[in-house]
């Protein structure tokens, strides 16, 4: 199965102890001209460097023989989805038909390759009907009875998962669960005294060695070894990073396999890989052992994943949002607005306070918020830490129970009414004028090139809410809270801003 980002490849090759020749000195021979017969003068032969002898990495061979009988190759026959019908354009091909009419000498040519592939010929027709394909990808066996790790996206939308061991032994299995946030799934087939891998007991570090087992192009039982060249990676299309960046080959075909330590533990599972061309170039992503072991025990107990909900929108702390409330540090999430009936806003969590830590544990970023909160149990409490008007404060949150379906962004939103007022320019480079849609605020008509708030990116048809947490609904109550920043001494005001009905706080230079 091809893993969600790209590709490449790299293995690890033991040294050879080598001699190395330095050199032998030739003879010299000086003469003296004093009319007497000259003395010659030998020079010694230098001697050869004889190094100790190197001691080669032993390599690989004992750990892959003894982890190897647990690492199977996932072979999955799949029917498409509706979504990847859709994405596709429906049928196998998407042919743009010409209309033609009945007596067109072309017409029946259209038709009889329309109906070939499932088109209705060039009236169309027909309903597409699903395609089915095949695919692979990799896992690995977590206990004796059966249960077997691997990616959600390679048994995503399958109609039958065969599982093949090493030793080409077959087995039909079962899905028992599959979480799409983390791309994890647990599979599960019959047997007893199977062989099977347990997770990493110490959390391994960047720099340690790993080795990578799975069936990359099919080739089953391929491994390949490097480093952990990195930690804490967020890619793309996940919504709770905190990947290890592995520079072991990975390639189609590696997803869900395991990644080993030197011990024969599984330290992640590879999930995702960059490339430019597709091919290896060094860069993989596994998903950490501490993610896998608590969702693969809710998947084998439960079927599902259950996850704390704070009910907050969120974002990064830059550090101009940080230099416009007098946060030292550019860390934590930025509340942009708590949710209507969220555990959050029932507590008194405000809209522009700054999370900065959850149980006593330092928040970095929205993306660490998140990952934090999905990892508590929904109806536990947890202890805010939160930095609101200058000053820090903390309150307790009861969480409630995350619903995938109700966190889905709604943007159907009605047409802005032109705002009717005269535009007004601000001290800052925005020309403003009073919102009229009855949202409130202020909506920015021009903004100057040159200016600080061009370079932050508000733009014309950008709302401004909010000035350092107060609203501001005319350009006098704009200019009045950035002066009440000024007089504070804070060189950066806090702007609450909207675009297509989204909010988000930017930070902004009062100085040019």
């Amino acid at each position: 199965m091809r893993p969600t980002i790209l590709t490449r490849t790299r293995r690890w090759l033991g040294a050879s102890a080598l001699a190395l020749l330095v050199g032998i000195g030739g003879v010299s021979t000086a003469f003296v001209l004093t009319g007497q017969v000259a003395t010659a003068q030998v020079q010694n032969a230098a001697q050869i460097v004889v190094p100790p002898a190197a001691q080669p990495q032993a390599g690989f061979g004992d750990l892959v023989a003894a982890v190897k009988p647990a690492v199977v190759s996932i072979l999955v026959e799949a029917e498409e989805s509706a979504a990847q019908m859709e994405r596709r354009g429906g049928g196998q091909f998407n042919f743009n038909f010409p209309d033609l009419p009945p007596d067109h000498p072309f017409r029946d040519f259209f038709d009889q390759f329309g109906d070939q592939f499932g088109q209705g010929g060039p009236r169309g027709g027909d309903e597409p009907t699903p395609r089915h394909y095949m695919a692979a990808g990799s896992g690995f066996v977590i206990s004796a009875d059966g249960y077997i790790v691997t990616n959600n996206h390679v048994v995503e939308d399958a109609t039958k998962v065969t599982v093949v061991f090493d030793d080409g032994r077959e087995e039909v299995a079962t899905i028992v669960g599959t979480d799409e946030r983390t791309d994890l799934a647990v599979l599960k087939i019959e047997g007893t005294d199977l062989p099977f891998v347990g997770f990493e007991t110490e959390a391994s570090r960047v720099g340690d060695w790993v080795v990578a087992i799975g069936n990359p192009f099919g080739l089953g039982g391929t491994v390949t070894a490097g480093v952990i060249s990195g930690s804490g990676r967020n890619i793309g299309g996940s919504n709770y990073g905190d990947f290890l960046q592995i520079d072991a080959a990975v390639n189609t075909g590696n997803s869900g396999g395991p990644a080993f330590n030197t011990k024969g533990e599984v330290l992640g599972v590879n999930t995702a890989i960059y490339s430019p061309n597709g091919g290896n170039v060094g860069i993989a992503f596994a998903i950490p052992a501490a993610t896998v072991k608590g969702i693969v025990q809710q998947l084998i107990e439960d079927g599902s994943v259950t996850r704390g909900y704070l009910g907050v929108s969120i974002q990064d702390v830059t550090r101009d949002i940080a230099d416009g409330v007098g946060l030292a540090n550019p860390k934590g999430a930025i509340v942009r607005e708590p949710a209507t009936d969220g555990p959050a806003g029932a507590a008194g969590v405000k809209s522009g306070d700054i999370i900065t830590a959850v149980d006593g544990d330092p928040i970095d970023d929205a993306l660490d918020l998140s990952r934090t909160i999905a990892g508590k149990a929904p109806d536990s409490t947890v202890e805010l830490t939160i930095w609101r008007d200058g000053a820090e404060t903390k309150l307790s949150v009861q969480l409630q129970t995350l619903n995938e379906d109700a966190t889905a962004t709604q943007t159907d939103q009605d047409e802005p009414v032109p705002p009717a007022p005269l535009p007004s320019e601000s001290s800052v480079g925005l020309t403003l004028v009073p919102n009229s849609d009855g949202s409130g605020g202020l909506l920015i008509q021009d903004v100057a090139p040159d200016s600080q708030a061009a370079e932050k990116g508000l733009a014309v048809g950008d709302a401004i809410l909010e000035v350092n947490n107060t609203p501001v609904a005319s350009l006098e109550e704009f200019e009045a809270a950035i002066a009440a920043v000024k007089a504070k001494g804070l060189n950066t005001a806090l702007v609450k801003a909207s675009r297509d009905g989204e909010a988000r706080f930017i930070g902004l230079p009062l100085s040019e």
